[in-house]
């Protein structure tokens, strides 16, 4: 019988969802693998002890102890950030450990170093949990969908900013609301920026678009835009046309160049991710063999998660246990043909739009605003009108048909320079029909 000893450095939320799966499925993992997995070292600087069930567990506040420990097999870094988790993966490659991590932000940002140090060295670096909490949405693409070449990648990859647009648009409540009161059961962080301003959505696209697509995509490639500018109103428009917005990470292959870009986005109530609520992911493909597949589940959370780093620690203990280390590339392509990204630019995209215009209510007005769509080459597909008062500014709602971003921007510039405009326009994005 193999024994596969894991060092684990941090011991939070996931750190603890990750041992407490590795002990309630010690005698399942060793049917299913003829492998015993060993919860052997934790670091963290915060504890004092650890639970009682982990008693035969070594703690230390020192992670080097872990690296460099020679009975350890696997590192697992849960810590987060970029450093020194960067540093702790470094060495404990260059030590000649696997590594698994659920670290995001740092692949995507640096994941290029981290990947090429690991097959330097011939070890291996799963990262599982990463995107999608506890959906095996790596695995699948990696393995279940290695026969096909990815179209296009949609999803809604942050439950913090889906369970605020869900509330929002169930309860019609404002967003500082909402947000609140995610922070108050622990949907959101005390700093949310990452989740509401769709940095965190924009780390995940980085590293699925790598993995679809063999090209090394950076945070940096990514335009981001959050949710903190959407209104009740808005969604309530939204209603209305039939669309709910969504917080929606968006790439598509065009071959020669591929899209990247998150923002709120409006989804037809009829399409799948429309029906993905509360703090939920949903992440779909479109492969030219399978067609088109979704993945649904919990985005995060101690167990969900956990079972997602866990199931990185068991396939490397197998393929230590089988002498198959890296069977399978790190990100499904051989590191000889990763290539560079060519990244559309936004000025090119083409998709239909919402538009809110704050306008006053006299005669002329709404002829002059579609008369300034109509020069930048804009179709109006329907419109909405909400108050009628001449002393007050009064919502004018437009959907149109597709058009340039670059002559969107144009005709917004051209609306809010009008005197009668009192507030700036806003513009949503719609899903693209495919």
């Amino acid at each position: 019988m193999k024994e596969i000893r894991v060092g684990l450095i941090g011991f939070g939320t996931v750190g603890k969802g990750l041992a407490y799966a590795l002990l309630a499925q010690k005698e399942r993992l060793l049917q299913k693998t003829g492998t015993t997995f060993i919860l052997s070292a934790v670091a963290d600087i915060a504890l004092q002890s650890l639970p009682a069930e982990f008693s035969s567990t070594r703690l230390t506040n020192d992670a080097n102890e872990i690296i460099t420990d020679p009975e350890i097999d696997i590192v697992v870094e849960l810590i987060g950030g970029m450093e020194p988790a960067r540093t702790f993966i470094l060495k404990a490659i260059e030590n000649g450990k696997h590594v698994v991590t659920a670290n995001k932000a740092l692949l995507s940002v640096h994941g290029r170093e981290i990947f090429r140090a690991a097959a330097q060295k011939n070890v291996e670096v799963g990262f599982e949990a990463s995107v999608g909490g506890g959906i095996p949405v790596i695995k699948a693409l990696k393995e279940g969908l290695v026969a096909n070449r990815i179209n296009f990648i949609k999803g809604i990859m942050n439950g913090t900013a889906n369970y605020i647009l869900t509330q929002m648009t169930d309860h019609g409540t404002p967003f500082q609301e909402v947000l609140m009161e995610a922070q108050r059961l622990g949907y959101a962080e005390a700093d949310p920026t990452y989740d509401i301003e769709g940095i965190d959505t924009a780390h995940k696209l980085a590293i699925l678009m790598t993995i679809a697509y063999g090209l090394h995509v950076n945070l940096s490639d990514i335009t981001v835009e959050g949710i903190s500018s959407i209104e009740p109103i808005d969604i309530r428009f939204a209603k209305k046309f039939g669309y709910r917005i969504k917080l929606l990470a968006i790439s598509r292959n065009h071959g020669d160049h591929v899209e990247a870009r998150v923002h709120p986005t409006m989804v037809p109530e009829g399409h799948m991710l429309a029906t993905v609520n509360g703090a939920f992911n949903g992440i779909s493909f479109q492969g030219d063999t399978v067609g088109d597949v979704m993945l649904y589940g919990p985005g995060a959370g101690m167990m969900p998660t956990g079972s997602a780093v866990a199931a990185d620690v068991v396939d490397i203990g197998r393929n230590i246990a089988y002498g198959c280390i890296n069977r399978v590339p790190a990100l499904s392509y051989l590191p000889e043909h990763i290539g560079e990204p060519t990244i559309t630019p936004m000025q090119k995209l083409v998709c239909p739009y919402y538009f809110r215009v704050t306008a006053l209510d006299r005669p002329g007005v709404l002829s002059i605003i579609t008369g300034i769509f109509g020069k930048h080459g804009i179709s109006i597909q329907s419109m909405m009108q909400d108050g009628r008062d001449s002393e007050e500014p009064v919502f004018i709602v437009f959907r149109t048909h597709r058009a340039t971003e670059d002559e969107v921007e144009k005709a917004i510039a051209d609306i809010d320079a009008l005197d009668v405009c009192t507030a700036p326009t806003v513009k949503i994005r719609l899903l693209n029909p495919e």
